[in-house]
């Protein structure tokens, strides 16, 4: 049980890789959020944390961290290479089960983007250990050979002017034999930007981790 609030910037080591991480458990929290980033993003995403400080009032801990060092962010190639992405969230999520203070909570992930697929196939990975996924515009279309083996409680969340993306949550909501949801946002686009928009997602996503997180 977590007394107090915690916040530090952390450093998880994968093999002789160091990622830089914010991880911030507030008192009592029912479980942990690993946010997987999209291509061009990081820990610092304004996005990413305003819907990270939206779960923290809602009780949840979270973990913002750059799947890549600086020195891959500079090799374009990387930032969509999602078996490394999936494969850093994978190791992520092995660092915060060992670790005293998050070891006994139900773990969830909210990946926006390409994030979406890394975070399903982490998920499918990782089977019951994995209670919850959240995807913000995301491309499950890309984890397709994994939908079918997640066993997290699934939500998928689109804007209703992101057409595109719209077809392929499609896709995968319909491929899925989770329980999941699909969403979709009127009048919002790729990045939520418009008023209102992201506010409703952070809401959206807190219910949903609130309710599925076990």
């Amino acid at each position: 049980m977590i007394a107090q609030e915690i916040r530090q910037a952390v450093t998880i080591k994968l093999g002789d890789i160091n990622l830089k991480g914010d991880l911030i458990i507030p008192e009592n929290p029912a479980g942990i959020v690993l946010f997987s980033h999209g291509s061009g993003s990081s820990r610092l995403s304004p996005r990413n944390n305003y819907v990270a400080e939206v779960l923290q009032g809602n009780g949840l801990a979270t973990l913002l961290f750059d799947l890549l060092t600086e020195e891959e962010e500079r090799i374009n190639h990387m930032r969509f290479d999602i078996d490394l992405l999936t494969r850093r969230l994978i190791g992520a999520t092995k660092w915060i089960k060992e670790l005293p203070e998050t070891n006994t909570l139900p773990i969830g992930y909210f990946g926006a983007s390409i994030g979406a697929a890394s975070a399903l196939r982490a998920a499918a990975f990782f089977k019951d250990e994995v209670s919850v996924v959240v995807s913000r515009g995301g491309r499950p279309d890309l984890a397709m050979k994994e939908v079918d083996k997640v066993t997290a409680s699934t939500l998928l969340i689109v804007g209703g002017n992101d057409e595109l993306v719209i077809k392929f949550n499609k896709k995968a909501f319909q491929q899925m034999q989770c329980d999941a949801k699909l969403e979709i946002i009127p009048g919002a686009s790729h990045l939520f930007a418009e008023p209102g928009a992201l506010e409703q997602v952070a809401k959206i996503s807190a219910n949903w981790f609130n309710e599925k997180l076990t």
